[in-house]
């Protein structure tokens, strides 16, 4: 029998599988690549894949297997039947598959011709507590999960992703070269590192795809400023993105909004003036926003990003409002022009912090829970390329969790301070600004309201303890320095607001 010769196999053909194969082929890795549909495999041989050089360093094998939705029904053809003295020991192989039922599918077709120690890999958006579940199940069979987080689209599958992978530790070592010479290099240092156990890979690309919503919400918010507050055209606007991504603002959104900005369809016109204003979701800013929720966080910024999407989703709705409910009336800018440019600049920089605060302070918190030792600071350096939240940002960001790993916030570390503060009379401005205007600036005003709360030592929240006590008898616990005969410290104590009530509190705990 031949030796093995295949380092890792991949299973799906879409652009990513695609575009990753030939990027582990670039790097001198042999790839053993399957796809359920030959069209496809023959498709990419012909094309993308063609020449000699490509063909000797991996080769495609003709789907053997049945489709996902027939793998209850039939058992008499599985994947690896024929191809897995293909690839070297361990066996490590990558899905790249619909997330959810199909990623399943295939895992329960592999893991009987799998052997102990084998690797599967998912680097397609799953869910984290299915990595968690996947993980456990392996694992119990003798084999080993790795949920990994891949970010960069098209082009980063090609040239180089951000790679977050999570599960089972043993399975670094084995995959550590191939990960990491695939992925991203920023300073010669890889976009990729091991992010910790069970689904932590799957977590922090979703913590990733819910700040990407919260840049890109941001970058629309002051789109929508320059373009109906300024009256400026998408050229010029385009502009001013340009500038920007020169500055504390250097990332690959601003630019490629720069580009999207500049683009004219065959008439002339800007591309972007033609495209319905409905944004489009695939769930993990809403699973980021509804894991805040359950951890107790305020990740305000990413929530709002998300609404905004589903106000967006309202189109006919919003048709009919501008009909009926005004707002006010619009007056042209009469004040110093670059000035409220350079305003917009430094308000949506310190709104990003607060994003990335927020998005880290929800890592930290979920880590406590889960028992994940999570290196912040690596994280921040594999997202400084590869991805699309890249970003000059994120260096600084590496710096700050490598002076201190266990700051509680960014808002804490001396550079975003000084940066925040030197931010925050134009940030003021500018939301006050929208406000005037009537435009809406979800993202910037959260982030704002949140950066005055969390500066903030004394909150309204003792008007919502005394209302929850008043109604419900749900109690509530001295202020330090006002205790008394009857209000003793560190109590949950009920009061008899309205004379004719019982003594009787209710139950405390936190939902």
């Amino acid at each position: 029998m031949a030796q093995p010769t295949g380092d890792i196999g991949l299973i799906g053909l879409a652009v990513m599988g695609q575009n990753l194969i030939l990027n582990m082929n670039d790097k001198g890795f042999t790839v053993v690549a399957y796809n359920r549909t030959t069209s496809k495999v023959d498709y990419f041989l012909e094309n993308e894949a063609k020449g000699e050089q490509a063909r000797r360093l991996y080769s495609v094998c003709r789907p053997t297997y049945p489709r996902p939705q027939q793998v209850r029904k039939s058992r008499a053809r599985t994947p690896l039947t024929s191809s897995s003295a293909k690839l070297k020991r361990p066996r490590k192989i990558i899905l790249l598959v619909k997330a959810g039922v199909a990623v399943d599918a295939f895992i329960e077709q592999l893991a009987p011709k799998l052997e102990q120690g084998d690797i599967i890999i998912d680097g397609g958006n799953s869910h984290y507590p299915d990595s968690i579940r996947r993980t456990k199940e392996l694992e119990a069979k003798g084999l080993l999960f790795v949920g990994c987080g891949v970010s960069g689209g098209e082009d980063g599958a090609r040239y180089g992703p951000s790679l977050m992978p999570g599960g089972s530790p043993a399975a670094w070592p084995h995959i550590k070269e191939i990960f990491q010479k695939t992925a991203a290099q920023v300073q010669s240092e890889p976009c990729c590192d091991w992010v910790g156990e069970n689904g932590a890979g799957h977590y922090v690309k979703m913590v990733h795809n819910g700040i990407e919503y919260g840049d890109m919400q941001l970058i629309a918010e002051a789109y929508d400023v320059l373009k109906r507050g300024l009256g400026l055209s998408e050229d010029e606007i385009a502009d001013i993105f340009t500038k920007w991504n020169k500055g504390v603002l250097d990332s690959f959104l601003i630019e490629i909004t720069s580009n999207i900005l500049k683009f004219k369809d065959e008439d002339g016109e800007p591309m972007v003036t033609k495209i319905l204003d409905q944004a489009g979701q695939k769930g993990t800013g809403k699973w980021t926003a509804v894991a805040a929720l359950d951890a107790g966080m305020p990740v305000t910024l990413i929530g709002e990003a998300v609404f905004a999407r589903c106000l967006s989703a309202l189109k006919a709705e919003r048709m009919r409002a501008s009909k009926v409910i005004a707002g006010p009336q619009k007056e042209p800018f009469k004040g110093d022009k670059q000035q409220f440019i350079d305003d917009l600049e430094q308000a949506l920089y310190a709104s990003k912090i607060i994003s990335y605060t927020q998005g880290f302070m929800l890592m930290r918190q979920t880590a406590k829970e889960m028992g994940w030792n999570l290196n912040y600071a690596g994280i921040a350096r594999m997202w400084r390329g590869g991805c699309i939240i890249k970003s000059v940002f994120l260096g600084d960001i590496t710096k700050a969790y490598e002076k201190d790993i266990n700051i509680e916030s960014l808002l804490f570390d001396d550079f975003f301070n000084k940066a925040v503060h030197k931010a925050q009379p134009g940030w003021r401005r500018i939301v006050a600004q929208g406000v005037i205007w009537g435009i809406p600036l979800p993202a910037f005003s959260t982030a704002l309201a949140f950066f005055d709360g969390y500066r903030s030592e004394i909150v309204p929240a003792n008007i919502l303890q005394a209302q929850r006590d008043y109604f419900g008898a749900h109690t509530f616990r001295v202020l330090p320095g006002k205790e008394n005969a009857k209000l003793k410290a560190g109590e949950d104590i009920h009061i008899n607001w309205t004379g004719h009530g019982g003594n009787v509190s209710a139950s405390t705990y936190s939902a």
